[in-house]
């Protein structure tokens, strides 16, 4: 598992310039996240819903597989530099 999320980081690049920022003009994951960021996602009239959760995780889930590969293939670098 650990080998698959460091090897398919172009992947995960890929799934999050198109599904990760999609629609385009403005990235619709920022808007979900000044959303959340600003404090009005969690209660008051304009709470997210359920729909709102997912769409977060839907656009939000490419950008963190591509951190964690990253984060893994630095690790790995590393300690292939430190061995040496």
């Amino acid at each position: 598992m650990i080998k698959q999320l460091k090897d398919n980081w172009k992947l995960f690049l890929l799934a999050s310039l198109t599904l990760g920022l999609a629609p385009f003009n403005p990235p619709h994951i920022l808007g979900k996240i000044q959303w959340i960021l600003g404090g009005s996602a969690f209660s008051g009239e304009q709470a997210m819903q359920a729909k709102d959760w997912f769409d977060v995780l839907l656009h939000g889930s490419p950008w963190l597989l591509l951190i964690i590969s990253i984060v893994l293939n630095l690790f790995a670098l590393k300690t292939k530099n430190d061995l040496k």
